[in-house]
């Protein structure tokens, strides 16, 4: 709830779904080395659909931008001579990319980790989401907020509030409320196959708008905000219905703001043609909602895998 105002001084609230995960091994060796994007293809045409989803460019830029920036953030704030063993990096993910799922920052948080434990070093847990937006910000000029990297940071389910940004270690943070993860209606979440769209293309283009002044934008990130507020107070009261409403109210602001994928606007009206609500799990081609009977998931799960989707219930805890 509450996207996309969190790089906008907003408020937003997030859960970690556990059926998805990235994993990265570092392994000492002579030299450093970051292990090639392990592609296969069975044809031309599946070659063909991974371009569609994921595009040309694979993790290896983020792993490059991850460790630039990690060893910066140790030369100027902590002990440069605390890197000094070499290694080699690998990989796996099974994220859907290019949905709105997070799964570029997903490697790139992993790396940090990876990167924590294998120097044996200590960082502020609310430094690292910080550092993993300035790798595609700053390094990699891909725009987005802080959300996807407290939640693949802190877990669970977090409130969080960008409105009075602090200075900690040489970076802005937000602060960050865990909530317990059972407050949560059952949920739903769905994927397309087909229909992927890099982030950079929403929120490059709200950015500028933003920073222009445009009223209908400033205006929309102050609503967003007020839509994560309600929605923690519609979930501490156990009120699913106004919180599924909420759901919808979000989508429905983004799109007044925004001119949307036809096919991901499709996906949105078709789960809600099953009476759930539905709106964008990030910036397209994924999306949530609230599903609390079985009956109409399973008619959910119909109408969306039509259309090339995959539905899934998500594992929060």
């Amino acid at each position: 709830m509450g996207n996309p105002s969190d790089g906008y001084g907003g408020k937003t609230l997030s859960a970690i779904i556990k059926n998805f995960t990235a994993e990265v091994t570092l392994t000492e060796s002579e030299k450093l080395y970051i292990a090639p994007d392990p592609y296969q293809f069975d044809s031309v045409k599946t070659l063909q659909q991974h371009i569609r989803q994921d595009g040309y460019y694979g993790a290896s830029r983020l792993f490059k931008a991850t460790l630039n920036v990690f060893a910066r953030y140790f030369n100027t704030h902590k002990n440069s001579q605390a890197l000094q063993a070499n290694f080699t990096v690998s990989y796996q993910t099974n994220i859907p990319r290019m949905v709105g799922l997070a799964g570029s920052s997903a490697l790139i948080v992993a790396m940090l980790k990876a990167l924590i434990k294998f120097y044996a070093l200590e960082v502020d847990q609310r430094i690292l989401p910080s550092l993993a937006l300035a790798v595609e910000r700053d390094e990699l000029k891909i725009g987005g907020g802080l959300q996807d990297r407290v939640i693949q940071i802190y877990e669970g389910l977090v409130a969080m509030d960008f409105a009075d940004m602090e200075l900690v270690g040489g970076y802005f943070c937000g602060r960050y409320q865990c909530l317990d993860t059972k407050l949560l209606p059952p949920l739903y979440v769905a994927y397309s196959l087909d229909e992927g769209e890099p982030t950079e293309v929403f929120h490059n283009d709200l950015r500028s708008r933003y920073e222009a002044g445009e009223a209908s934008v400033v205006n929309a990130m102050q609503e967003f905000a007020e839509l994560s507020d309600r929605a923690v107070c519609a979930l501490t009261q156990s009120d699913h219905g106004l919180f599924s409403m909420l759901m919808d109210k979000n989508f429905d602001l983004r799109q007044s703001i925004s001119t949307l994928n036809t096919q991901h606007v499709a996906m949105i009206e078709a789960a809600r043609a099953c009476g759930v609500s539905a709106k964008y799990a990030g910036s397209g081609g994924a999306i949530v909602g609230v599903c609390e009977s079985e009956a109409t998931f399973k008619q959910l799960k119909v109408n969306l895998e039509s259309m090339g989707c995959v539905v899934v219930r998500p594992v929060i805890n």
